[in-house]
């Protein structure tokens, strides 16, 4: 083959070769702007119907948004403590289905009565059942924004807010129902037949629960401070694990009336503050006086207001050390379940809390690592010398 045809077979190779390498090109701009437009297709059809009511398909109005995202607390990392999807919105129930839920609010359904009102089982339509507290009260839009702060907290160790109603007079909170009751009913022996028989370690495990739960009310920027923390608060689930209620519902009913709410029932007082006076300053501190009132629960499996106190003006830790070498500081159905070591830490930890001084009281935190490691070296003792190694002789201990 010539020079001149090589050449040309040469020219026409790489001719080829540069049409190919072309048509690639432009297929591939083609594709990238292809996919650009499906993209932005996309999230121009997901931004106009993201807005959108689950129940209803309208569109939510700028105001009702800027409702939900103003005021409400967040975690201290910043970050909003939602729950998946929608659920973290409120749902807002019609009195219709509350009463439907609730027999019309029948008395075989009432199970109790707390800082918001009466407290009623419900059956909701589609087999949840919830706890419904309801009280009087007028149609009011801080009511709202209330309840939209208090629905985005969510924490295992806290009672879930799920929703509300205003309608014929009345406010409702729609709450979680825990089927177990609240701690109240398994720890005083007032009933002959106790739900549960609450051993030393069990006793723990739900303190640690609680602890959590007040812990991360603390966290929240700015901290929401409980304000009627006590063992009636503390409920516990199916499977025994401690959920905190009524959190920030004292300052809830303070927001929505005129005029502050009464607290003054002889057993609530008994946990709150002795540092709270005329100005009604809580703080993170006061919670955790209250948590330490609901230790000294724990340990004696007695109401704090019914302990037999010498002088009624006396501070609690007066009165501990008064019966620490008495045979009526610790509860007696915890005899075989505990060591002297376990119970020695705990109580140590309850006289902290209980100072008169806010200062000088431990961190919520702070209580939670105690009660972790007063837990975890009772089940190594435990499980090296079995339950009840020593029914517990105080004084000397914990005051030398």
């Amino acid at each position: 083959m010539s020079f001149f045809h090589r050449s040309l077979q040469k020219y026409f190779e790489m001719s080829i070769l540069f049409a190919v390498i072309l048509g690639g090109i432009a297929a591939g701009v083609a594709f990238t702007v292809v996919a650009t437009a499906l993209v932005w297709s996309y999230k121009h059809h997901f931004l106009n119907s993201g807005n959108k009511n689950s129940e209803t398909g309208s569109s939510d109005p700028p105001s009702a948004l800027g409702e939900l995202n103003t005021g409400c607390r967040v975690p201290s990392n910043g970050t909003r403590p939602l729950r998946d999807g929608n659920e973290a919105r409120p749902r807002i129930f019609t009195l219709e289905e509350l009463e439907q839920a609730t027999k019309k609010f029948n008395e075989c359904n009432l199970v109790g009565h707390g800082s918001f009102g009466l407290v009623y089982k419900g059956l909701l339509c589609d087999g949840t059942v919830v706890a419904i507290k309801r009280r009087v009260g007028t149609l009011h839009q801080e009511f709202v924004k209330e309840v939209n702060c208090l629905s985005v907290i969510s924490h295992r160790n806290l009672v879930s807010l799920i929703g509300y109603c205003q309608e014929g007079g009345l406010q409702m909170l729609v709450f979680e129902y825990l089927p177990n009751g609240s701690l109240s009913d398994h720890l005083y022996d007032t009933d002959k037949e106790l739900k549960i028989k609450l051993e030393f370690k069990q006793r723990l495990s739900v303190a640690i629960g609680a602890a959590k739960g007040l812990s991360h009310l603390h966290s929240i920027v700015p901290p929401l401070v409980h304000r009627n923390f006590k063992t009636s608060n503390v409920l516990v689930d199916e499977n025994f694990i401690a959920k905190v209620a009524d959190a920030g519902i004292i300052r809830f009913i303070q927001n929505i009336e005129d005029v502050g709410t009464s607290e003054g029932s002889h057993h609530q007082n008994i946990f709150r503050d002795p540092e709270i006076k005329e100005d009604r300053t809580f703080s993170g501190a006061s919670d955790v006086y209250s948590f330490g009132v609901f230790l000294l629960e724990l340990v004696t499996g007695q109401i704090a207001a019914q302990l037999n106190f010498i002088d009624t003006n006396a501070s609690l830790i007066q009165w501990v050390k008064e019966h620490l070498n008495s045979g009526d500081l610790i509860d007696r159905r915890l005899a075989g379940s505990l060591t002297t070591e376990g119970m020695t830490a705990l109580i140590k930890l309850t006289l902290q809390c209980l100072s008169l001084t806010g200062s000088r009281r431990p961190t919520m935190d702070v209580v939670g690592v105690e009660l972790h490691r007063i837990l975890e070296t009772e089940m190594t003792l435990t499980t090296i010398m079995g339950d009840g190694t020593a029914i517990v002789t105080l004084g000397s201990q914990l005051f030398a």
